[in-house]
């Protein structure tokens, strides 16, 4: 990324993490934390384990419940990451027994608690709604003067107590606990506000039910608010609920990932073929696939061929033709025939599991918009407290006497209830979590949630020519026969020039074979192979010499080169390709010109960089003829020639200095220091391991249509981030106002604390489904 030379270095402000570049040594460990509510907890948990001495950063995420951190194990292990989190009152969830092997294991036994946990949260839910059914009507008794005729208020009072009693102690129990939690060790969290408003209610009401006298002596009714306490804790619930099923489809997409692994594999043990659990698959397995069935496990075909779906991991939806020497990857799908493969890794080395992790980590990664929310919410809860109490003063003091205990009371508990901070809390990370998965299913790997924020930023893309735009290998794009015998034709020449080309490893050699198998010529034997080096190379086919190679090489044996063959060699030369002579029984042939070749799609994908105002910026180490040639293909207008290797990061740096924000696509080696020099950098999956760790997001298959996805998807998570911090802001700017009285002198209306609870609950709920509209979001 491009810095100021001389930045200003940043205070942290206090309780502020402090985030330090990580030291050598450095592990990451991700804990499962229970307990977290709101914001405010998510951000207690991060500032307990920043402070713990040995850790280095770390990042807690309200909608995974997910703590990632980045500790030395010289001074910190995995027990004391956990105890740190334990003293700050909260809970670790360690796997019982995770599975050694299997990508899944740890991750299924977590989504079973968390299945557990919501219906026992459904349990508590519809406890409470059934209560509060009953409580509500007969706190409505002036409706009822049949039953006020029958009953007395005073043993109303005490039927409504008792119904109570059990949405306190069951429905509600966590909220009050993880308050005094909370209280002992000096924080305050959306239970802190959910426990002092409603037991303030229901403090008062059970006053007003045990001694009614003492009210009516200081000239107040005994009213009880046994309903208010009863609902609010229902509709809380009902948003939970609503809330802890939509936090399970935004991680939908780390689920189907990991659904894909295969359960079984047939391998060979012994000389005979066995299914086995995918467990226990080991390295060197010979495994055997036949069609309809899933790989099991990452590895190289021995034996056979056939055609692959491998749209799960790459988003591709067209089958790949795989043969003996191919690469083969768990959980994609064999579509035609049978093969064999060596298991080359197992476990949490394959490309699944990889996959899987980096989706994870992506999802549990902060986005640098998210700071401010995470300011406001670290002090919310106490300046809400203080609202509320100057709330209850004010209205005490304000109101006619008669009533003033019961409005003061009324507007202290809407205060407490609408101000809940969940909306703030979920308002990044779900979209986050949404946006990264959604890039997951289209072969698209966001590493974090600073890549995904800083996409959105770009507004220039630079890309590499080589194996980004073109193909990245020669391919044979012009065939001239010349001078053929009078026996021979076209194919026959071409199966005799194949014949010696399959003896040869040479990259032109397989442009030419490929070539040739796509003809369908047939298949003759070649003897007295002969590489000539740096000119190509020579054998005898059916008696007959034949070369392939350049004009030294034919001029070295004696073959000579009309006027005619000069003039289409230039033509093709003119072009930006390269020539291949072929020759046999000391005649030429014909002329192969072979060129690195656009991919079909580029041309079309640059068009839509172009359409949504991004500016494309080609740059090649090929001479200023062939960049031009090719820029000319694909309609780009600027472009880098004969940049070599080291100075690919100094480009990127000037378009920087242009005041832009340059996004770089490459995939070699040499594209790794401008990978990381550009303000994003995105690695096309066909690429090198180096290249795919200096971007921030990965491209699974070799297509420009995957900028297009990732640069797409990042606008719109961005745009709901928005939507999402604006919609939370401004529910609680106008709702804590609003709950305190503040239009009561205008309008003469108070927020009912039920009406308070419901939109609390709404909050959080709008923004998750804001989040989850990405799922199904045209990318």
């Amino acid at each position: 990324m491009n810095t100021p030379s001389a930045p200003l270095p940043h205070v942290p402000t206090p309780g502020e993490p402090v985030n330090l570049p990580l030291s050598a040594g450095t592990e990451t460990a991700t804990l499962n934390i229970e307990g977290m509510t709101c914001a405010s907890c998510s951000n207690f948990v991060e500032r307990a384990l920043s402070r713990t001495p040995g850790v280095q950063r770390a990042t807690v995420n309200l909608a995974s419940e997910k703590a990632t951190i980045d500790y030395l194990p010289a001074q910190i292990d995995r027990a004391g990451l956990r105890a740190a989190v334990e003293q700050a009152g909260y809970a670790v969830h360690e796997p019982v027994a995770p599975v050694a092997a299997g990508v899944l294991g740890s991750d299924e036994e977590l989504a079973q608690r968390k299945a557990a946990a919501y219906r026992k949260l459904l349990r508590r839910f519809w406890v409470a709604v059934a209560l509060a059914a009953v409580i509500m009507p007969l706190s409505m008794i002036m409706l009822w003067p049949a039953l006020m005729q029958r009953v007395s208020m005073p043993v109303l009072n005490y039927v409504q107590l008792l119904l109570t009693l059990p949405v306190l102690l069951y429905s509600g129990r966590e909220f009050y606990v993880s308050a005094w939690n909370g209280l002992r060790h000096r924080t305050a969290s959306m239970d802190t506000l959910i426990a002092v408003g409603t037991g303030a209610a229901f403090l008062y009401s059970l006053a007003a039910t045990l001694v009614p006298d003492w009210f009516m002596r200081q000239g107040l009714m005994p009213e009880v608010y046994y309903d208010t306490t009863a609902t609010i804790i229902a509709l809380i619930l009902l948003g939970k609920v609503l809330e802890s099923r939509a936090k399970q489809r935004t991680s939908a997409a780390i689920r189907a990932l990991m659904d894909l692994q295969a359960k079984t594999a047939r391998v060979v043990r012994h000389g005979q073929e066995v299914d086995i659990p995918v467990e226990e698959v080991r390295l060197n397995d010979i495994v055997i696939v036949r069609p309809g069935e899933k790989v099991a496990t990452d590895g190289v075909i021995t034996e056979g061929r056939s055609a692959l779906d491998e749209a799960m991991l790459t988003g591709e939806s067209l089958p790949v033709e795989k043969k003996v020497g191919d690469p083969v990857f768990g959980a994609t799908l064999n579509k035609t025939g049978s093969f064999r493969f060596q298991v080359t890794k197992v476990g949490k080395e394959t490309m699944l599991a990889q996959i899987v992790k980096l989706v994870e980590e992506a999802q549990g990664s902060r986005a640098p918009i998210q700071r401010l929310a995470d300011k406001v919410s670290a002090v919310f809860v106490p300046i809400v407290v203080m609202i509320a109490i100057a709330t209850f003063v004010v209205w005490f003091l304000a109101a006619p006497e008669a009533t003033r205990l019961p409005l003061a009371l009324v507007n202290f508990v809407a205060v407490l209830i609408i101000a809940c901070p969940c909306a703030l809390g979920l308002a990044t990370p779900t979209a986050i979590m949404v946006g990264t998965g959604k890039g997951a299913e289209h072969g698209v790997l966001i590493r974090n949630a600073e890549a995904l924020e800083k996409a959105y930023q770009v507004n220039t893309v630079l890309l590499d020519k080589t194996g980004t735009i073109t193909r990245g290998e020669p391919a044979v794009t012009d065939f001239i026969p010349l001078n053929l015998p009078p026996s021979a034709d076209q194919t026959s020449v071409l199966a005799m020039l194949a014949a010696l080309e399959r003896q040869s490893e040479h990259p032109l050699a397989e442009a030419v074979v490929r070539y040739t198998d796509a003809q369908g010529v047939a298949s003759l034997p070649a003897t007295d192979f002969q590489a000539h080096e740096g000119r190509g190379a020579g054998a005898t086919v059916e008696g007959q010499q034949v070369l392939i190679g350049n004009r030294r090489l034919l001029e070295e044996q004696g073959v000579s080169v009309s006027g005619a063959t000069t003039q289409a060699a230039d033509q093709l030369l003119e072009e930006a390709k390269t020539v291949l002579y072929a020759a046999v029984g000391g005649q030429i042939v014909a002329l192969f010109g072979v060129a690195d070749t656009v991919r079909e799609t580029s041309a079309a994908a640059i068009r839509e960089l172009q359409r949504q105002g991004l500016e494309v910026v080609m740059m090649t180490g090929d001479n200023q003829q062939t960049a031009a040639k090719v820029a000319q293909q694909v309609g780009i207008t600027r472009f880098f020639a004969e940049v070599l290797p080291q100075d690919k990061a100094s480009k990127v740096k000037a378009l920087q200095n242009e005041g832009r924000t340059v996004a770089m696509v490459g995939d070699g080696i040499n594209d790794a220091p401008a990978l990381a020099q550009a303000d994003l950098g995105l690695a096309m999956g066909g690429g090198t391991d180096v290249a795919m760790e200096a971007a921030g997001i990965t491209l699974m298959r070799s297509d420009l249509n995957g900028v297009v996805t990732a640069l797409r998807l990042s606008r719109l998570t961005m745009r709901a981030i928005r939507q999402n911090l604006f919609f939370a802001f401004i529910y609680n700017t106008l709702g804590i106002p609003i709950a305190a009285g503040l239009l009561y002198p205008f309008t003469g209306w108070l927020l009912s604390p039920m009406i308070a609870a419901a939109a609390m609950a709404l909050s959080s709920v709008s923004v998750l489904t804001n989040s989850l509209r990405l799922r199904a979001a045209k990318v």
